[in-house]
């Protein structure tokens, strides 16, 4: 296994700029990894690919506003900070971009309290202590941490959230759950499909390519995750009734597949809350995950990987090339995939 047997051409006209309009009317491509058969559908259509019983599970996070702009101190270079995960009310893990930026270095950020880099971490990561708490202010000087591949500004920042977020603490969207509309979960709840959700915070390392040759060697970070006994207990009830567990999105996949290392044998789940450094390549076993609703993610990204888990990865690389072919759009406000 080779990091590039994850590559793949994609024209640049593919990759989506804006969300569709209504979430619900972006293209959904099923995919049966069993057989290889292939259907072209709406989002909407969902409730009527999936079973009564079926339990659909949604992660709650939610994206903070966690871009920063400032200035070096003294100098008055630009500097943008933006913010991973938080160690204390000051004390961030951040991803920086400027010059200079050493341990000792201070920086003022426009509209908000000044910080000094206590910890120079990997690459550009830097451990940052604020002279003031700082998630408060987010709403009022945070800009939403687009990805590079997207130049459009939004109309809105709800745009870059699922219509479920509750749980702050995401550097970004879960974006296969961009795709649903509260019309559209009424509907799956109408139709007798239960859902739970999990959360797990997500961070940029999930989109970045995989550098290694070996994807092996690949060190992902760790992002934390929680599955509560409540939503256990619907996994678990799930399976024993025959209905199929299905996660939208990798973050999804993620935190029940963690869970899973967890359970006894008999048992597909079992409350968690931690850090997860869960890496899913081809070979490993799936507990938990029966289908997966998922968007077309990058080359060579530890997604891609993921996906290829489910799906083989030859099956999955056909699958991507129809999809450009067909027109798909695809990362983050591209089209999804239900995989069953």
């Amino acid at each position: 296994m080779r990091t590039a047997d994850f590559d793949y051409d994609l024209p640049p006209d593919r990759i989506a700029q804006r969300p569709a309009e209504p979430r619900d009317s972006s293209r959904l491509l099923v995919l049966d990894r069993l057989t290889g058969s292939i259907a072209h559908h709406r989002f909407h259509d969902l409730p009527d690919l999936l079973k009564p019983g079926d339990l659909v599970v949604l992660n709650h996070t939610r994206v903070l506003p966690a871009r920063l702009r400032g200035q070096k101190l003294p100098g008055g270079g630009r500097v943008e900070v933006l913010l991973l995960r938080r160690h204390a009310p000051r004390l961030w893990e951040t991803w920086v971009g400027g010059k200079g930026l050493v341990a000792g270095r201070r920086v003022q950020i426009e509209g908000g309290p000044a910080a000094e880099i206590v910890q120079v971490l990997d690459g550009p990561r830097r451990l940052i202590r604020f002279e003031a708490p700082i998630r408060q202010a987010l709403e009022r000087i945070g800009e939403m941490p687009l990805p590079p591949y997207i130049t459009q500004p939004l109309r809105s920042p709800d745009e870059y959230q699922t219509v479920y977020a509750r749980v702050p603490g995401s550097a970004a969207a879960p974006t296969a759950g961009l795709h649903f509309t509260a019309a559209l979960l009424e509907r799956l709840r109408a139709r007798r499909i239960l859902t739970a959700e999990v959360v797990l915070h997500v961070g940029l390392d999930t989109f970045a390519p995989v550098t290694e040759e070996d994807p092996q060697d690949h060190a992902i970070h760790s992002e934390w995750c929680l599955l509560s006994p409540k939503a256990a207990l619907a996994i678990n009830a799930a399976r024993a009734r025959g209905g199929r567990v299905v996660a939208v999105g990798t973050t999804t996949v993620r935190t029940l597949e963690t869970a899973a290392r967890e359970a006894p044998a008999g048992t597909a789940a079992v409350p968690f809350e931690g850090p997860t450094d869960l890496f899913i390549l081809p070979g490993h076993e799936f507990r938990v995950v029966d289908a997966l609703i998922t968007n077309f993610h990058l080359p060579r990204s530890s997604l891609v990987m993921l996906v290829s888990a489910f799906a083989g990865r030859e099956r999955l690389l056909a699958t991507y090339a129809l999809a450009a072919r067909e027109g798909y759009r695809f990362y983050s406000f591209g089209d999804a995939m239900l995989i069953t």
